[in-house]
């Protein structure tokens, strides 16, 4: 039986966003846990920084970053790929491709003996997971409905944290094997699991509905829409979302889209959404996200001078207690914005890493030293998951316009991993070098989330992505923009009720210059031209009950005799705005 609905919504979330995201936290810090490995040592002595000191264990120790990095730099460039691949293939054929490549990359990672071999399969890995990063997100947003889109996306960050949580425990359960190669293949093997559900799921699921209308696939595209909605394909509300999605797509140029728009201001205010998911991507790697769950074993082990059992004992319990918070995202995305999940979780990890910095101060010997130490590890991973592990990419799809919502996203993402690289290749020698001081870097960049989210980032809670267009191009800079996305919304409407009281504004303006048959609530009307109006019937329908009918909003101005009219739809049934159609006039 075809699954439709909700039931499709959750059939897509377990296997095809699950997969991914688990593919991308467990494969990020898979090699974490197994560093300090007899075998592993053995088969790697060019990394091996157990058995070396001074000089010797300064060097292999920036081999080692470079070894564990080279995992980002795949994943740097899969990202990117996606800025021009995703629009051409579409976002399935991509998630098979990436899927079949971290297939690849597991098996020559598992199988290796040599260094070369391994550092292959990992580059080959992580370019399939830097494209699922980025072209996962956009795909469950663009499917998912404007009520339901945060709790969608953020339980990407769940599923992240679910691979780090298995493969803390999975590394500590080989651990206690006694036939030592068992110990670090069997992890290393255990995601190719999730690759192939991943290869075996993808085409079962309906592309974009946006991905196809950009194509002038229309016909395909009703019916994905009406397969995520369980609605009959001639329904009317699937009809208006897709008018709504053609208008948007017209108004930012359909045929005109360019990879170097990214980089221009103009009307559409590209360069500082751009600006928006570069700089947040930047935040979430630089917080000391990745540090805490790459290297949590080896704070624990070599920073802290704990045993080898008990430290990925602790390294299990942070990144579970990581998974169990990230729930408080999932329950609260929806309800107190994006914004405020951003600023408390900035609030939280500069405390943690400031009690980190000073509790690791201490000789390794103070005990109640490295009691606090493993506690604020602990306080660490309740603050990132609120914020920064999730709502950070499915704000990035929310803010890039639809013709280059994946341009966008690949770069932010390919971004997010160029820092995770930083992270991964300066850790090493930073925990051996400056020790404790390294905290404060991650304390002050954490501090900085709270004024640059309050000042430069708008609010995108509960607006549809076609409204978040218009929110974007009306706006006049940056403050207005943030103020406009701050306003407060109408029970039961996605529309600002100063934006309803302007609609009433503009119909008496409309009958004093034009005598339209009807106000705008009504029935299409005909403008009379002697009175400068342009004959234009405008083609809508009268919604009853608590739906919305046709209003006009925002841009109407007599200035130079010049007025122009945005029209909206808003159906009550979808809480989604769609724009349909707009007019201008010239006296």
């Amino acid at each position: 039986m075809k699954l439709t609905g909700k039931a499709l919504q959750t059939a897509q979330l377990l296997l095809v966003v699950a997969p991914a995201f688990v593919l991308f936290g467990y494969n990020q810090s898979g090699v974490g846990g197994l560093l300090s490995l007899k075998d592993w040592n053995a088969h790697f002595p060019a990394i091996n920084t157990v058995d070396a000191k001074g000089a010797e264990k300064n060097h292999k120790s920036t081999i080692q970053g470079a070894v564990v990095a080279s995992f980002t730099i795949g994943a740097l460039f899969g990202a990117l790929s996606c800025s021009w691949a995703g629009d051409i293939l579409g976002r399935r054929k991509v998630v098979f491709i990436a899927a079949f490549l971290t297939l690849i990359g597991e098996i020559l990672q598992c199988t290796s003996f040599q260094l070369a071999q391994f550092v292959v399969g990992r580059v080959i890995l992580g370019t399939g997971v830097g494209a699922l990063s980025a072209t996962v997100p956009v795909w469950q947003s663009e499917c998912s409905s404007t009520a339901n889109r945060g709790k969608h996306v953020v339980l990407d960050g769940c599923f992240i944290s679910l691979g780090y949580l298995l493969e803390a425990w999975i590394n500590l359960g080989f651990f206690e094997s006694s036939f030592l190669p068992i110990q670090w293949r069997v992890p290393l093997a255990i995601p190719c699991l999730f690759s192939i559900l991943l290869l075996a799921s993808t085409f079962y699921f309906p592309e974009s509905p946006r991905w196809l209308v950009r194509k002038g696939r229309n016909d395909e595209a009703r019916a994905s829409l009406s397969a995520f909605k369980q609605l009959d394909p001639n329904d009317p509300e699937i009809s208006t979302e897709l008018s709504g999605i053609e208008f948007a797509l017209e108004e930012s140029g359909r045929g005109a889209a360019k990879f170097s728009d990214i980089f221009t201001m103009g009307p559409d205010k590209l360069f500082y959404r751009f600006s928006l998911c570069i700089f947040l991507q930047f935040l979430q790697q630089m917080c000391g996200s990745n540090l805490i769950s790459t290297y949590s074993t080896i704070i624990f082990q070599q920073g802290l001078n704990m045993d080898a059992e008990t430290s990925r004992a602790l390294s299990g319990g942070t990144l579970t207690w990581k998974f169990l918070s990230c729930f408080v995202a999932f329950f609260t995305i929806d309800r107190f914005g994006r914004r405020k999940l951003f600023m408390f979780s900035g609030i939280g990890m500069s405390c943690c890493m400031l009690a980190l910095a000073v509790a690791s101060s201490f000789p390794k010997t103070n005990y109640p030293a490295q009691i606090a130490s493993a506690l604020f590890v602990f306080l660490f991973n309740f603050f990132i998951p609120i914020g920064f592990l999730g709502a950070n990419f499915l704000y990035c799809t929310e803010v890039a316009p639809s013709r280059l919502r994946v341009p966008m996203a690949g770069i932010s993402t390919a971004n997010h991993w160029l820092w995770n690289f930083v992270i991964n290749m300066v850790t090493p020698v930073a925990l051996e070098t400056i020790g404790w001081k390294y905290y404060l870097v991650f304390m002050t960049i954490s501090f900085l989330i709270l004024p640059v989210i309050y000042f430069a980032y708008p609010e995108t809670m509960g607006r549809s992505l076609e409204e978040l267009e218009m929110m974007f191009v009306e706006g006049d800079s940056i403050r207005s923009i943030v103020k406009e996305s701050l306003k407060p919304l109408d029970a039961g409407s996605l529309l600002p009720k100063h934006v309803r009281e302007k609609s009433a504004e503009v119909d008496e303006m409309m009958l004093s210059n034009g005598n339209p048959s009807e106000t705008a609530t009504g029935m299409p009307r005909e403008y009379n031209t002697s009175k400068g109006w342009k004959g234009n019937k405008v083609s809508c329908q009268s919604l009853e009950g608590d739906e919305r009918s046709i209003i006009y909003i925002s841009t109407f101005s007599t200035r130079n005799r010049n007025s122009r009219l945005t029209s909206f739809s808003y159906v009550a049934a979808t809480n989604s705005i769609l724009a349909i159609q707009r007019y201008k006039h010239e006296a």
